[in-house]
């Protein structure tokens, strides 16, 4: 195998063939590159497109996202979901005001040590902006990699993951860092996503087919290798909607940890019957004020979360109730539209409260 004219034919091929227009490539700024790699984590580049300019028009640098709230933070992530990502997202920008001055850190063992950033992450950021000669292991890349290796090791285990980024390390350019390395990592990329799928991958128009040792063998869906499966649960949510004679909805902050963790939503609960004591413990509810909505499923990572809403017309919110400010309030579509709400929740009360 030629480790070298891998990396030229992957240059040479993302030049010609790669992605080269989205937004985040037309610039060395990290704040901006950091921002599209943590997006791009578990979600499509059709999707990102959007959140990634709304956040660059309220945030345009790191300064403004580390001066926001939180919660201003979750109300432009709703809807991309992984919300997690959002809280780093903003826990890293302050990171950097603090620690690092305003400036990011330049090599990728440095930006690896800040929250959010995992060494896949860094190695990006690092390659795209500073030419750093650091590999990337994304779950394309892994992809691209253990064919064109034929490196058929089980990724379950962490020495082997281990000996694979030091097989993609190799595998870096050498030479001309200053162009080769973004434009080797974008097309590592690349590749991943439009010819080297999952399924079917399209080897006989793969600039790396002469280098490629699954391909040569024609057995490229053999790889990667991963023994471990994340099993599926499942979980069943009542949601309380809660309407006052003003049409608004009672929303609160959930806890800091857990699914939807720092997001508002209405009331959730495991059971019809803890709904209904919660609701009677708060207002006086006539039997005529409930109403059963279709139930559906929000599909996470690695749980069905089976949802039942159930609206109930309070008539006159209770002060007490709006009292709470900081962490719950009676929510006119004005004031959800501004809050960092999963997006199941926000389709729901769009489609049963908004006029």
């Amino acid at each position: 195998m030629n480790l070298p004219s891998i990396a030229t034919a992957v240059v040479q091929w993302q030049a010609t063939h790669g992605r080269n227009h989205l937004p985040w490539q037309q610039t060395r700024d990290p704040y901006r590159v950091w921002l599209s790699e943590i997006m791009l984590q578990q979600t499509q580049v059709g999707t990102v497109l959007g959140y990634y300019q709304r956040f660059l028009d309220a945030f345009p640098d790191v300064a403004s996202l580390a001066a926001a709230s939180q919660d201003e933070v979750l109300a432009l992530w709703s809807g991309l979901g992984y919300y997690s990502r959002a809280r780093n997202l903003h826990r890293c920008a302050q990171a950097v005001m603090q620690e690092w001055g305003g400036a990011f850190p330049r090599t990728a063992e440095e930006l690896a040590t800040l929250p959010g950033i995992g060494r896949s992450t860094a190695g990006a950021i690092a390659a795209f902006c500073f030419s750093e000669r650091v590999p990337i292991l994304d779950a394309n890349v892994r992809r691209v990699l253990t064919r064109v290796l034929a490196f058929d090791a089980d990724l379950a285990q962490a020495r082997n993951e281990r000996v694979l980024w030091d097989h993609a390390q190799q595998l870096c350019p050498t030479e001309d860092l200053a162009q080769a390395m973004p434009r080797y990592t974008q097309g590592m990329m690349d590749l991943g996503a439009s010819i080297c799928m999952p399924r079917k991958p399209s080897c006989l128009v793969c600039p790396l087919l002469s280098e490629c040792r699954a391909g040569r063998a024609g057995n490229p869906e053999s790889y990667p290798v991963k023994t471990r499966k994340l099993k599926r649960s499942a979980e069943s949510w009542w949601l309380l909607l809660a309407v006052d004679a003003e049409g608004r909805v009672w929303l609160h902050k959930r806890p800091g940890a857990g699914i939807w963790a720092g997001l508002y939503s209405p009331p959730a609960f495991k059971s019809h019957e803890d709904l209904r004591r919660f609701a009677h413990a708060h207002w006086h509810v006539a039997e005529a004020a409930w109403q059963e909505l279709p139930a559906f499923v929000h599909v996470l990572t690695h749980k069905d979360l089976h949802l039942h809403p159930v609206r109930v017309s309070v008539g006159q919110a209770p002060a007490a109730m709006a009292s709470e400010a900081d962490h719950a309030c009676w929510a006119s579509p004005s004031v959800w539209d501004g809050l960092g709400l999963p997006a199941p929740v926000r389709k729901l009360l769009d489609s049963e409260l908004r006029p």
